[in-house]
Parts: C-alpha cells; sequence; structure tokens
C-alpha cells in the first residue's frame, strides 16, 4: 500500500524557506480555557473488529473477487450507520499497464452540510510483499492488516459514533482505491515511480464526486493500528497544512495521547495525500508512523511483508488515532 516513496529532492530546502517566512511573533497569552477531552469515546474493540472483517475477505488485490467483495462490505457499512454512499468506478493504468477496476467509495454524514471535513485512507491491499526478509514471498500478496485496513476501520467505528452522538457539520469519508500498485522494489523503474502510487486518490482528485466540493481540511490514516507505531509530522503535511498539523497533534495531547504523537518531524512521503493537497486543494495531512530506529523499514517490521497480518495489529494504537479523531471533530465550531 502505501505510496512509500520518500520524497527527497529540494523539499528540505523548501520547508527551510518555508519555515523562515514564518510569522516571527510570539502569541499573546489569553484567557480563552484550556481545551478539555471530548465526552465521546473510541471503541477500539469495534476497529479491531472492523479491521478483522476486511482481512477476512483475503487480500484485496485490485481486480480480485475479494477486493470486490470487500469493497460492497465496506459501502453497506456506511450505509448502516446513515451515511449517503457514492462509488466512483474508473479503469485505471497500473504502473505495467494492468487495467485496474478501481473503485474509490465515499460515504457523506450530512450531505446537505456546506461546512465539511475530509477522512480518507486506502483500502486496497499490495499485490505483492516485496518488502519481505524471505525472497520467497516477494511476489505473495500482502494481506494489508495495517496498511489498508487498519485506516477503513478506524473510519467505520467514527460512522458508528457519528450516528449516536451527531455533529452539526458535515463529514466525508473517502477510501481511495488502487493506492498500493506502486512499482514494485523488484520491478524496473522509469523514473517516474511516485507516479504509480495512489491512483484512486489522483483520479478523485482531478475528478471530484460532487461539483465543487470543498472541505475545511483532510485527515489521511495510512498504517493507524500497527505494534509500536508513533506519528511523527510527515513533512509534506507541513508543508501544505501545517495548521491542520497542529490542530490534530494539540488534540492528541488534550484527549491524552500525546506518546503517540512526537513533535519531531517524520519523512516526506508520497501518498493519497499529495493529490488531495496538490490537485483537489484541500489542505490535507498524512498520520503515518514513523520507525527512526526500524532497520527494515522506517514504515515498520511488517511493511509490505506478509506479517502484515491482524497478529500485528495493536488495539493501543488504534484508540490513540480513534480518539485523537474524535477530538478534533467534536472541537470543531
Amino acid at each position: 500500500m502505501t505510496p512509500k516513496n520518500l520524497i527527497i529532492p529540494t523539499l528540505s530546502a523548501a520547508l527551510l524557506l518555508l519555515a523562515a517566512c514564518g510569522n516571527t511573533k510570539k502569541s499573546t497569552a489569553n484567557n480563552a480555557p484550556a481545551p478539555q477531552p471530548v465526552s465521546v469515546t473510541f471503541s477500539a474493540d469495534s476497529a479491531f473488529l472492523f479491521c478483522q472483517q476486511q482481512c477476512d475477505f483475503g487480500p484485496r488485490v485490485m481486480n480480485s473477487q475479494a477486493h470486490d467483495r470487500c469493497g460492497e462490505w465496506i459501502a453497506a457499512k456506511f450505509r448502516q450507520y446513515g451515511l449517503n454512499v457514492t462509488e466512483q468506478k474508473a479503469l485505471l493504468r497500473g504502473y505495467d499497464g494492468t487495467q485496474l477496476r478501481s473503485t474509490n467509495i465515499i460515504a457523506a454524514y450530512k450531505p446537505e452540510q456546506q461546512e465539511r471535513i475530509l477522512l480518507c485512507a486506502h483500502w486496497d491491499s499490495r499485490p505483492w510483499a516485496d518488502n519481505d526478509p524471505n525472497p520467497a514471498n516477494h511476489h505473495s500478496p500482502v494481506m494489508a492488516a495495517n496498511d489498508g485496513a487498519s485506516g477503513v476501520a478506524v473510519m467505520l467505528e467514527i460512522a458508528r459514533l457519528l450516528q449516536q452522538t451527531p455533529l452539526t457539520i458535515g463529514v466525508d469519508f473517502v477510501c481511495f482505491d488502487a493506492e498500493d500498485w506502486g512499482t514494485p522494489q523488484w520491478a524496473e523503474a522509469d523514473g517516474s515511480d511516485a507516479d504509480t502510487w495512489a491512483l484512486g486518490a489522483q483520479h478523485w482528485a482531478a475528478n471530484l464526486h460532487k461539483s465543487n466540493y470543498s472541505a475545511r481540511f483532510g485527515i489521511l490514516l495510512d498504517m493507524v493500528g500497527g505494534q509500536g507505531a508513533r506519528f511523527y509530522k510527515e513533512q509534506m503535511s507541513t508543508y501544505y497544512a501545517d495548521d491542520v498539523v497542529k490542530k490534530v497533534w494539540e488534540a492528541a495531547k488534550t484527549a491524552g495521547y500525546g506518546s503517540f504523537f512526537p513533535a519531531d518531524d517524520g519523512n516526506a512521503i508520497t501518498d493519497d495525500h499529495l493529490p488531495v493537497n496538490q490537485t483537489a486543494k484541500i489542505p490535507c495531512i498524512d498520520i503515518i508512523p514513523y520507525y527512526p530506529d526500524c532497520q527494515a523499514s522506517s514504515f515498520g517490521q511488517t511493511w509490505h511483508t506478509v506479517d502484515d497480518d491482524m497478529a500485528h495489529i495493536d488495539r493501543n494504537t488504534l484508540q490513540a488515532v480513534g480518539q485523537t479523531l474524535l477530538q478534533v471533530l467534536y472541537s470543531e465550531p
């Protein structure tokens, strides 16, 4: 799944310039009361079950029966919670020319409201475990319990809670397809590797499901259920939507999960949030883990391996991310 190409070009210089141009004035203290934790409680057990139910279909690899059946299930779950569901179908071209039958699933809470928040994640599975330590697994599909199912699971649990405790603003849950068909490590790359990831998000951003669609901001959930995960500030997020990063990291502290959201920078990542920012022009951040000391991958030990399964999903991580998002949503004016 995860795009997972690191962006390392001239970004560092751009970020330094951005920081240099920032406001140097220190904000003055005001008498506003300190933010309080919201009363709505995220259920990690429920999110864990949603994750398991997706994996029960098997790897949700593009053009497979498991993929199509799981997509139908995801759409039905959102409808069950009273959301208006749009299935945006498209035939997309994979890195190797494969025609991919793609479906972006958009579930709208209170579609009549103009003021909206965007939550998104990808729901397809990586077709190849090309980062597995065993070369014999490099052409095996990934179950994608974390790298795919976890983000959708968190969104489904939030949708369930919105039905019980309504918000005044609208929320759009977008499940992007065809995110993880990016060029495998064993294939020859032609230099445009970054464009082979996030195909569903690229299509959605260029063909919005609703005319003149807009949102205050967006939050992408990518691999939000892994063991030992910590969510550093992804650099493309701070470049395009620093205010949103600050909002979410402050919400994590208020909700009691600040330890899961360090104040330090992570990497710059090619992921679904890039076309949302660059093409749809919606400020969107990426909540994605960073393991600075993991030799296998900075995305963690199970990334793009056959071990990305339910045995490596941590309810504590799901709880931290889910409760932080509830803090954000229910604190919005």
